[in-house]
């Protein structure tokens, strides 16, 4: 039972693995453009909501972060604007401070990400990759790629938040209707979960550790929006039975009856996304629900939240073996007949879809369409080191956070694996978050 090292990597010289990151690096920005170049000044700089930062901050600070630690810590270069760092320091203002601050216009900040993209390019092309832990294997470089993708995501989720016509549109996504089981059975039995040899991991992905689980069954696809509908139609949202505590407290407070942008209208469950209203799709997999009703809908159900460790386990786990995957799939990247990834489409795929990903136990959407919340507070692995600083993950730990798993359809692959780990609020709604539900296995 071992970790291992998918073909990403392993298998590169250094001019290859220069040109991966090279197109990561400009698939990352080719995709901010277009999240960016959309819509007019007036919408990159108005604040669509407290929750989010204006889409001209997240331009801007994704220059500033690939300056610091590209040009600066990697190049040894002096500051080109050493006035702006404060504006663009994440921890030093709360998202619904920054419109307040005299952040670059849109076009200064289109010009500074340019820049620094061009001169990037240049250490690229010179740096040996190699001779400190930053360089190994372009860590640095897969590490800029992957926060740029992130704050994609994030501009995505404003775009999700923005009033007004469609700015974005993508094909939907392919269907594969079958009728599937409801749930798989993943034996008892240890796993290795985490890594020690994925190179562009992030901490809190290492290290690889022997977990050891009792049986239980899974579901083989996300909880769907037609089975949410039942719930509510059951009275879910009212009966505080199924709710926590702290999430009746929350559902009473924040007034929720449905998940965000949902409206009933005429007898019909309709939604808001990316600018339309459409029907509810009732085959999709749930979309924009907080981790307080995932909970009551999954106490309802006669189940619960798979925790961290079930959910890594189902995706990466490969009986046959023994060794644990990079995907459910296998170690290959994602190709677009895996995953609903990459902002390909603008929503989820019907749930099970994708079947070449399942995972060897025959659950599906594992990775993609719909982050998926579990059980776990947001914890270090036994053994975790912070690297390469403390505000990625540690100052995260704790019981205020909740972990999702398995990325979206906001998701690009390159920060998206199976040891990948989210984690966020678990009242938070705007992300592109759903879950799956679990049981335990009757003992034999």
């Amino acid at each position: 039972m071992t970790d291992t090292l998918g073909p990403v990597h392993a298998d590169l010289g250094p001019e290859q693995l220069r040109e991966r990151i090279a197109d990561e690096l400009l698939a990352a920005r080719a995709r901010t453009a277009a999240l960016t170049d959309c819509v007019d000044d007036r919408d990159l700089t108005a604040q669509h909501s407290p929750l989010m930062s204006p889409l001209v901050w997240d331009l801007a600070h994704i220059g500033n972060q690939e300056e610091l630690w590209l040009l600066r810590n990697i190049g040894g270069r002096d500051p080109m604007h050493p006035e702006i760092d404060p504006l663009y320091d994440a921890f030093e203002h709360p998202r619904a401070e920054r419109p307040s601050l005299p952040l670059l216009p849109p076009a200064e900040a289109r010009a500074y990400a340019h820049e620094v993209r061009g001169r990037v390019i240049d250490l690229l092309g010179a740096s040996p990759l190699e001779g400190s832990p930053l360089l190994a294997a372009g860590f640095a470089f897969g590490m800029i790629a992957q926060h740029e993708q992130q704050h994609d995501e994030t501009m995505l989720i404003t775009h999700q938040l923005r009033q007004g016509p469609a700015a974005l549109v993508a094909p939907a996504p392919p269907a594969h209707l079958e009728q599937l089981p409801a749930e798989v059975l993943v034996p008892a039995g240890p796993f290795t979960m985490g890594t020690d040899t994925e190179p562009w991991a992030l901490d809190n992905e290492r290290p690889a550790h022997r977990v050891d689980l009792p049986a239980y069954w899974l579901d083989t696809a996300p909880v769907s929006n037609g089975a949410y509908q039942r719930f509510i139609a059951d009275g879910g949202y009212q009966e505080q039975r199924w709710w926590s505590p702290q999430g009746w407290a929350h559902r009473q407070q924040a007034g929720l009856t449905a998940p965000l942008y949902w409206h009933h209208d005429g007898g019909e469950w309709l939604r808001r996304r990316f600018g339309t209203v459409e029907p509810v799709p009732a085959e999709e997999p749930v979309l924009h629900v907080s981790w307080y009703e995932a909970e009551a809908y999954a106490r309802w159900a006669g189940r619960r939240l798979p925790t961290e460790q079930e959910w890594e386990k189902a995706a990466r786990h490969d009986p046959a073996t023994g060794r644990s995957r990079r995907y459910p799939w296998g170690d290959q990247p994602p190709a677009e007949h895996h995953a609903n990834l990459d902002q390909r489409h603008l929503q989820p795929a019907p749930v099970g879809s994708y079947p070449e990903g399942q995972s060897p136990y025959g659950a599906r959407q594992l990775i993609g369409d719909v982050w998926e919340w579990t059980a776990s507070d947001f914890l270090p692995y036994p053994g975790f080191r912070a690297w390469p600083y403390r505000e990625y993950s540690e100052v995260f730990f704790g019981p205020e956070y909740k972990v999702l798993r398995g990325g979206c359809f906001a998701v690009a692959p390159v920060a998206c694996r199976g040891t990948f780990r989210n984690w966020d609020y678990p009242i938070r709604r705007q992300i592109f978050a759903g879950f799956r539900t679990a049981r335990d296995a009757e003992p034999s």
